[in-house]
């Protein structure tokens, strides 16, 4: 298991080093052009009269809070754009270029984003309930307390880290809504189960907590992960203790301190991914 985990680290940060050199290639081949585009303002004000932008050249746009629902911006050049708590229900925004624009607190539902690049796209907090995502990606965009990822916008080790970033800022809600996604696509997804165990637990749920944690030693058993199985059982005894506190207990680390340890074992999970 952690032969084959290792070596999984091994290629995608090869891969990752080649997609960096790509990029940087790419970067420098375009520099000169990336300087010279420019907002269009012919094209703002079309785009704010008529909500009809197709191809438009937007790049660097300043649009919050514009209301553009149900707006075309099909194939536009949105990069760097400002479009934040911008009302885009029902847009269509298939094929735009949103590299490095801020979508932070937009309203996408129904939204068609479906070919959209997503590079570096800031959708934190965003709303994306009944959006189309077919054909793009959402790797390396900020997602951050982002609302309603359709289950095809990412695999199950997506979810699962996307789930620990939420639970990292205290959002135990939302760490579950990922975990769930991840194990609805990966029924045995033995971290998944850990990691929905502790956010359950931080959110006073103990018997839930307890459930998915000895869910979670059970698979790890089957996956012949010592690791995780003793973090698992070591959960269960800790949730017992909340408890079932002792009257006089030995000095040592608290429960709180344990569960940031378990809070750990979650990251160096979301590492081999």
């Amino acid at each position: 298991m952690m032969e084959y985990l290792a070596m999984k680290l091994k290629i995608l940060t090869t891969a990752a080093l080649i997609t960096t050199t790509t990029t940087l290639s790419v970067l420098g081949d375009t520099l000169v052009a990336l300087q010279a585009k420019a907002e269009n303002l012919q094209h703002t004000q079309q785009l704010l009269s008529t909500k009809q932008c197709l191809q438009c050249e937007l790049t660097g746009a300043g649009l919050v809070l514009a209301d553009l629902a149900g707006a075309n911006l099909s194939g536009a050049d949105l990069s760097r754009a400002n479009l934040s708590r911008a009302n885009l229900i029902g847009a269509d925004l298939s094929g735009a270029n949103l590299t490095g624009a801020s979508l932070h607190g937009a309203n996408l539902s129904g939204a068609n984003l479906s070919g959209a690049i997503l590079n570096s796209t800031d959708l934190r907090e965003a709303i994306l309930s009944d959006a189309k995502l077919f054909g793009t990606t959402l790797r390396t965009s900020y997602i951050q307390g982002t609302i309603g990822i359709p289950q095809y916008a990412g695999t199950p080790e997506d979810f699962y880290a996307w789930g620990v970033v939420e639970s990292q800022r205290g959002n135990y809600k939302a760490a579950i809504a990922n975990y769930n996604q991840a194990l609805s696509i990966k029924t045995d997804f033995a971290a998944a189960f850990l990691a929905r165990s502790v956010s359950r637990f931080n959110l006073g749920d103990y018997r839930g907590a307890t459930q998915d944690a000895q869910v979670a030693a059970t698979l790890f058993s089957v996956q012949q992960n010592p690791l995780g199985y003793q973090t698992a059982q070591n959960v269960v005894k800790g949730i017992e203790i909340v408890q079932n506190p002792p009257k006089a207990r030995s000095r040592g680390p608290s429960i709180g301190d344990f569960f940031v340890s378990v809070g750990s074992v979650l990251l160096q999970l979301v590492s081999f991914f």
